[in-house]
């Protein structure tokens, strides 16, 4: 029977984030929702080849397995009808993915079901439906294509996550942005007994966090990290903020200017999520990545 939602990691996940579906999105692209259509029946009995969240939602499904009981939900989130979107399921079934719920919405916003399904973490291509999904409160990221000659690690699942305006908020990033980095400094370091205030990526983390407790901490399937570009002495209300949330991170990087891609390329993660296209560019050609928009709302917006 399957598990209620809720009670797990729930996890939706658009099909052309978790497969390569970059060929028909040209077709719809440049010949309307009648070629594409035409062009995925026809091709429904040829498994679409992966994506750049294949191997992370593949690696947390496999945490089903280990004993703990099921952990984690997966859920197809799409725009496409339930016709188009046959192919995604015959390629599901290809992969022997245990992936059974699907939301077809037939052009329409997936926003609504986001949290009708208890959504933790919304993985897309389509920047408007992760600014919708972030704008309703839920952990968003756009992604990016597939890094060329990834290979996961098959032993542990392995996220990482930038700082601020991802697990925290972006407060002291306008102040970065706006007052210049020595107000940056004088702000975190007089306010450093204070938690920073959660990010659209907090819950997710803590969710992660809960689920490695599931499991010997010598033999934990997930390792996290955090990778800013955060450095003494703003590091301290991080490593605070985390421990007032009763969260142990794995690995932490405070790397103050130096290029995260090198970082990441050693800890190779199955998914980096970050704010910031600057630190994404170099960083998704190496692994697989996904950028958190800003709220509608942050003055973010205002200084981007």
């Amino acid at each position: 029977m399957a598990s209620a939602l809720g009670t797990n990691l729930v996890i939706g996940i658009s099909s052309r984030a978790l497969f390569d579906l970059e060929e028909a999105n040209r077709i719809y692209d440049d010949n309307g929702l009648e070629a594409y259509t035409q062009y995925q029946k026809e091709h429904e009995d040829q498994p679409l080849e992966k994506g750049t969240a294949f191997h992370l939602v593949e690696a947390l499904l496999q945490l089903n397995t280990l004993g703990a009981g099921k952990l984690v939900d997966v859920i197809v989130m799409s725009r496409n009808s339930p016709d188009t979107g046959l192919r995604a399921f015959y390629s599901i079934s290809h992969y022997g993915l245990e992936i059974t719920r699907a939301a077809f919405a037939g052009g329409a916003s997936l926003s609504p079901y986001l949290n009708a399904f208890d959504v933790d973490l919304f993985l897309s291509k389509s920047g408007e439906d992760v600014q919708q999904a972030i704008d309703s409160g839920v952990a968003a990221a756009m992604i990016y294509s597939p890094p060329e000659g990834y290979v996961s690690n098959t032993k542990q699942i392995r996220i990482a996550f930038d700082a601020d305006a991802v697990v925290f908020s972006d407060a002291s990033e306008y102040i970065y942005k706006t007052e210049g980095i020595d107000a940056f400094y004088k702000h975190e370091k007089e306010n450093a007994a204070k938690p920073l205030p959660e990010g659209p990526f907090a819950k997710l983390l803590k969710t992660l966090s809960f689920l490695q407790s599931k499991f010997k901490k010598e033999e934990s399937s997930i390792r996290l990290a955090i990778v800013t570009a955060r450095n003494s002495p703003a590091h301290e209300r991080v490593i605070l903020t985390l421990r007032a949330w009763g969260v142990e991170i794995d690995e932490a990087f405070f790397l103050g200017g130096f290029p995260k891609e090198k970082i990441l390329q050693a800890f190779n993660p199955h998914i980096f999520f970050d704010d910031q296209h600057r630190h994404l560019e170099h960083s998704s050609k190496l692994v697989p990545a996904g950028q958190v928009p800003y709220k509608t709302s942050s003055p973010m917006k205002t200084v981007e």
